[in-house]
């Protein structure tokens, strides 16, 4: 607790006035034998004057008298002195008399009385504890024995009390002849400290404490009865503030009660502060916080701020909205009373006043010298003190808060010093810039303190020396927000007629909320408009503006981005012809993280004022961007390292390239949206070249940025969203999931495991391993699994050695945990540098009769054409680490091309319109080039792009005549192993192929396990993304059709080709033969795969359109039809049962068209019709014993020694095979 003295008041006030005359020659207690009464310390006590010491009698009486609780040696030594001070005085014999009656007995009696007042409605009628008075109360007193002075005094102050109870608030003054006799005031005093003291619950001391408000004299018994009861001094206290008047001065009562409390701090200063604390809780007597923060100064005196700046400041810019309000109510009631000097808000604003005198520069006066003599008088200026500084910005505050928020009304001689400090000048620190820019607020939030012309010069005079002196302060003072961005930012407000903005500005630099109406500006904004700040002034200023170093999150206030930013919002720049360019590149150079959140809007509106010109009058009015070279030199280690070099951060720091990638894709994103307007202006600014963005880390920088998040506000983000729409193939989801890989918990405990010397293998050494396969593959296999310990980030410097050598992986011996780990790091380059990763990998794996002559082709030709990636080595379609990889660049660059093309289509289009537009006009009847045209073929062409790699990966698939030889008939078995049971297949016991074409039953070892069987998988996986990426490709590719042999595997290994139940009506639909028989095939693995009710209505649908055609193909079409799909009625039936009718009477009705037609041939083909029908009507007799021979043997060889004669009867014996095959797969489910 800090220590204070006691100070007299500046100006007493009226009621302490009239009290001394009431109290004239009274003894109050002393803060020295307050102390010593707290602390029991009988040596202060022992220095007591008899005077003072008598004060406190009642309280040592009784402390020598009682029996004492502490037993202790030394308070027995303690009391011993006690007596021997009491021993000398006289009128300790009273207070021991006093002490002596009999107070049980006086507690009943005064409890009665209450009783009988209570029941009589408060008159004084009769009374208990005193029989009828012979004599006045005062000579009654002075002739009683102690126990009817007991009575007499107890008797008054319990009429005192119930008067206050019974007044419901409302203030009185009591005349009690007793309280006021100047010469019996010590005894009623004893009487009045025993009483309270011995009869607590019958007299509350707070109770008793606001009675005496009610008398005269109150201050003096309130003093001593809590001088001899310390330990009540904060009870008392408040009690008196809880009870108290919200508005002390308002009313007697109030003031007296503020008056009391004052007399008590005095005796206690120590307890001031929280005394004034208390009154905040309570939001009582705001006059007596102020009142004691005047009274009450620290022994060691701040030399900032004083207690009374600090106090009320606190109260009107605290957070606490209850206190700020109540006190500004102060503030405004006190002004409408006249002037007096007892009203503490006068002595509060007396006081403010002497402390800002005290402040302002000796020199100073109102006096404003000439223009000529401006210099010399500006020389011999004396500015503010540098101590002073502080203290002035404090009371600054101070009044804006009094005059914004509590409605100060400032006198013409407030007003004239306020305007005498804030036109001071003060020294180059960084107070002194907080100090002018206060000032500076405040003239724009009370333009009124300017009422004559001479204070409108000096104003105009200062504020033409801020800007003379702004660089100045700024160098020196070391800061980087001035109040010279504030000055350009207030500059561009007044010129925008931005009224609201100026006031937003001025409450945020004062850090309150003021009431400002824009009317009030009007001076103000003709004085910048006119005199100060033109705006061609304000552009030619802002771009001689420096840029803040290091600028970042962490620099608060009014920077030059803020004053740039306004500026570009109403094309200042471009409408005075003022280059903004290349401030705005500097700045962004001198970024940090964390980042500024003013400089993604500054970049909006750059990129805004570029493309859209101030007026459509005049459409050159555009700023100029950024050229390549400069961009370039941000990414300059870069440039040679391509995408994902680190070394660009070396002179530029992470925030700066990505501010700078964000200012690239925005920019060409607002291009693309703008082209409509452009083109109706004849406007096509130049787009940003694709070598450009080739040498930019755009993908390293996204995933630097992830990790960045939180330092760089929403900027990842944005990026994120920018790449969707321009670079699609950079955000691809298993990019991301294997980004997950990359950076997770795993690799990052396996790095931490990694030995110091990281860089353990060259480059070199790499490259000789891979040169000397497959003899070195112990040695490279050691150093492709110690980079796998290194981050990606460090992986890029070896991205040319394990691209450029990955052709030599394909030879014969290569291990497969090479390429297995091979695969792996290129997936980890991928996250941070896939575009150029992609380009060499593409021209890596280019076929090795082309390397002589071989084409470098670069990331625009892979744009341009995707199918580039799978015009590599044929070997690579047989090494599932590297097809992966593949796969993988062609899914990129399809998603690629479809944005290329989008954006070509859009950077044209407009522009061709609008040309086309304008040459036809005057010529009638012209028609115009649809642009749906331009769109349906931008469709086609990438429609045919996704079909073409489809079809290629589909023939990939299939094996090459050198496995058909090695794998022998098992290769189709490999193929229809993907599925079981497959249609047609005659073995006992067993779905297998189709009847015409037999293969082996058993399955090659190791068929499972090949190289074709993974690529399939790998190439399935992609298959199924593209389908639910777009499944109109699904639809393409079906529709062209391809191999029936690959059906097994699509059906199987693409869970996505169930969609091609929707379409398959429309492809039986198709006038082609080959079309409905591919349907036909397609369908029946589907029925296998997918028993769903759908695919039994198109199985349905199926049937029927085959009944259709045997009715009007003719015999050679029919034998084409019928041959392929009549053993994909097996699987309809082994799907769905229920269309066993339907199937049976379509073979029935097939078998009779046939034999129609041989009827008149020589061999007799009734047998086989009635055969058939058998078949139909009792199928379970094909399961005889026997059976088999009927059904195998005689079809077969009855088909080799007609088959060739007539394919009427090769058909005849197909159904009848079909027929069995169906019976034999029905008994067989069973």
């Amino acid at each position: 607790m800090p220590h204070f003295k006691l100070t007299a008041s500046p100006v007493p006030s009226k009621l302490s006035v009239i009290d001394m005359a009431e109290s004239a020659g009274l003894q109050f207690v002393s803060c020295f034998a307050f102390e010593a009464m707290q602390k029991v310390d009988v040596g202060r006590l022992a220095a007591l004057s008899d005077p003072e010491l008598r004060l406190l009698l009642p309280c040592l009486v009784r402390m020598a008298l009682c029996a004492p609780a502490d037993q202790s040696q030394s308070w027995a030594q303690d009391k011993k002195l006690i007596l021997r001070l009491l021993s000398g005085v006289e009128a300790v014999n009273s207070i021991v008399a006093l002490l002596s009656v009999d107070f049980h007995a006086l507690e009943q009696d005064a409890r009665k009385e209450q009783q009988l007042r209570h029941k009589a409605g408060g008159s004084n009628g009769e009374s208990i504890l005193v029989s009828q008075l012979q004599h006045g109360l005062t000579l009654e007193f002075e002739h009683s024995d102690p126990l009817r002075r007991l009575r007499l005094t107890l008797s008054e102050l319990l009429a005192i009390m119930n008067k206050v109870v019974d007044s419901n608030g409302e203030f009185f003054l009591k005349s009690s002849e007793l309280f006021e006799s100047p010469v019996y005031l010590d005894e009623v005093a004893d009487v009045l400290c025993i009483l309270q003291a011995e009869l607590p619950s019958l007299l509350p001391i707070v109770d008793v404490a606001e009675a005496l408000l009610h008398v005269r004299n109150g201050y003096w018994f309130l003093c001593l009865l809590v001088a001899n009861v310390p330990d009540s001094f904060n009870e008392v206290c408040r009690g008196l503030i809880k009870n108290g008047e919200r508005q002390d001065e308002e009313s007697v009562g109030g003031r007296r009660r503020t008056e009391a409390l004052r007399q008590l701090c005095q005796m206690n200063p120590s307890q001031a502060l929280n005394i004034r604390a208390m009154v905040g809780e309570e939001c009582h007597l705001p006059g007596l916080g102020v009142a004691l923060t005047l009274d009450y100064r620290p022994d060691k005196a701040d030399e900032a701020v004083s207690p009374l700046v600090s106090y009320v400041s606190g109260l009107l810019l605290g957070t606490n909205s209850k206190v700020r309000t109540w006190f500004s109510m102060f503030i405004r009631n006190g002004q409408q009373r006249k002037r007096e000097s007892s009203s503490v808000l006068w002595q509060m604003r007396r006081q403010l006043l002497l402390e800002l005198v005290a402040i302002l520069p000796r020199s100073r006066s109102t006096h404003v010298p000439n223009d000529g003599n401006m210099e010399e008088v500006s020389s011999g200026y004396s500015g503010l003190r540098e101590e002073h500084v502080v203290k002035a910005s404090a009371l600054l505050r101070l009044y804006c808060a009094l005059m914004g928020i509590a409605v100060l009304r400032p006198t013409d001689e407030e007003a004239e010093q306020l305007l005498q400090l804030m036109t001071s000048r003060p020294p180059a620190t960084p107070a002194g810039v907080r100090f002018v820019s206060l000032s500076f607020c405040k003239l724009l939030a009370f333009p009124t303190l300017v009422s004559t012309p001479e204070q409108e010069q000096l104003m105009v005079m200062w504020l033409s020396w801020m800007i003379k002196e702004e660089e100045y302060f700024e160098s020196a003072a070391g800061v980087s927000a001035s109040f010279g961005e504030m000055l350009l930012l207030v500059a561009m407000y007044f010129h925008s007629n931005q009224l609201s903005s100026i006031i937003e500005l001025v409450c945020s630099t004062l850090g309150m909320k003021i009431a400002i109406k824009p009317s009030s500006l009007s001076k103000m904004k003709t004085i910048f408009t006119q005199e100060i700040f033109t705006e061609q002034v304000v552009t030619a200023h802002a771009v001689r503006v420096a840029v803040t170093n290091s600028l970042s999150a962490n620099i608060t206030g009014f920077l030059p981005i803020h004053c740039i930013y306004q500026l570009l919002r109403s094309r200042a720049f471009t409408k005075h012809k003022v280059s903004i360019k290349d401030w705005i590149y500097r700045q962004l150079c001198e970024t940090t993280t964390p980042i500024h959140t003013q400089l993604f809007p500054l970049i909006d509106a750059y990129i805004n004022s570029i493309l859209t010109p101030a007026s459509k009058a005049n459409p050159e009015a555009t700023n100029q961007p950024i050229t390549e070279q400069e961009i370039l030199n941000v990414f300059q280690s870069s440039a040679g390292q391509g995408e994902g070099s680190r070394g660009g951060r070396q002179h530029y720091s992470i925030t700066t390239q990505l501010l700078i990638l964000y200012y690239i894709l925005s920019y060409e994103e607002n291009l693309l949206a703008s082209t409509k307007q452009l083109a109706l202006m004849q406007r096509k600014p130049k787009s940003y070249s694709a070598a450009l963005m080739d040498q930019i880390p755009i993908k390293y920088l996204v995933t630097q940025a992830q990790g960045l998040q939180q330092e760089l506000g929403g900027l990842h983000s944005s990026l994120l969203k920018l790449l969707a729409t321009n670079y699609p193939h950079l955000c691809l989801v298993e990019d991301w999931v294997c980004e997950e890989e990359v950076t997770g918990t795993l690799p990052l405990l396996r790095r931490m495991m990694l030995p110091s010397n990281t860089c353990r293998y060259t480059q070199s050494q790499l490259h000789q391993a891979f040169q000397k396969l497959p003899s070195s593959s112990p040695r490279l296999m050691r150093i492709l699994e110690h980079l796998t310990l290194l981050s990606p980030g460090d992986l890029i410097s070896y991205s040319e050695a394990l691209t450029a050598s990955m052709a030599l992986l394909l030879e014969p011996a290569v291990p497969r945990r090479i390429l297995q780990t091979l695969n792996k790091l290129w997936m980890g380059l991928n996250t941070v540098m896939p575009r150029r990763l992609w380009v060499m990998t593409v021209n890596a794996l280019q076929p090795s009769a082309k390397l002589l002559g071989q084409q470098q082709y670069t990331q625009n030709d892979l744009m341009v054409d995707p199918l580039i990636v799978l015009r590599c080595d044929q070997r690579v379609y047989r090494c599932p680490p590297l097809m992966d990889i593949v796969l993988h660049m062609l899914n990129g660059y399809l998603l690629a091309s479809k944005a290329y093309l989008h954006c070509h289509l859009k950077e044209t289009a407009d522009f061709d319109r609008q040309s086309q537009t304008v040459s036809n006009l005057g010529v009638p009847g012209q028609p115009e080039t649809p642009e749906v045209t331009r769109e349906e073929l931008k469709n086609a062409l990438l429609s045919a792009q996704d079909s073409a790699a489809v079809q290629i990966l589909l023939e990939v698939c299939l094996p090459t005549s050198k496995e058909q030889l090695q794998l022998g008939a098992g290769t189709q078995s490999l193929l229809s192993s993907i599925r079981a049971p497959l249609p047609g297949k005659s073995k006992k016991g067993s779905l297998g192929p189709r009847a015409r074409g037999g293969v082996e039953d058993a399955e090659p070892e190791g068929g499972l396990l090949s190289d074709l069987r993974e690529v399939q998988c790998l190439i399935c996986c992609l298959l199924h993304q593209m389908f639910i990426a777009d499944p109109n490709i699904a639809k393409l590719v079906h529709f062209q059709g391809y191999p029936q042999a690959l059906l097994p595997l699509t059906v199987a290994g693409i869970p996505s080709i169930h969609i091609c139940l929707d379409f398959i009506p429309e492809l039986l639909a198709q006038p082609q033969l080959e079309k409905q028989i591919f349907a036909i095939q397609l369908l029946s693995y589907l029925c296998t795969q997918y028993a769903l009710p759908k695919s039994l209505s198109v199985a349905r649908l199926a049937i029927s359109v085959m009944g259709t055609l045997l009715t009007v193909l003719t015999r050679a079409k029919r034998f084409s039809f019928f041959m392929p799909i009549l053993p994909c009625l097996v699987p309809f039936c082994q799907a769905f049962p229920p269309l066993y009718d339907d199937v049976a009477g379509l073979l029935v009705q097939v078998g009779q068209v046939c034999a129609s037609d041989v009827a008149t041939k020589a061999r007799d083909i009734d047998p086989l019709i009635a055969r058939l029908q058998y078949l139909k009507e009792k199928p379970q007799g094909a399961a005889a014993p026997g059976g088999d021979f009927s059904k195998l043997t005689l079809p077969q060889r009855i088909a080799e020694e007609h088959g060739g004669a007539d394919p009427d009867v090769q058909l005849c014996y197909c159904v009848e095979a079909t027929f069995m095959d169906i019976i034999s797969s029905t008994l067989h489910g069973l």
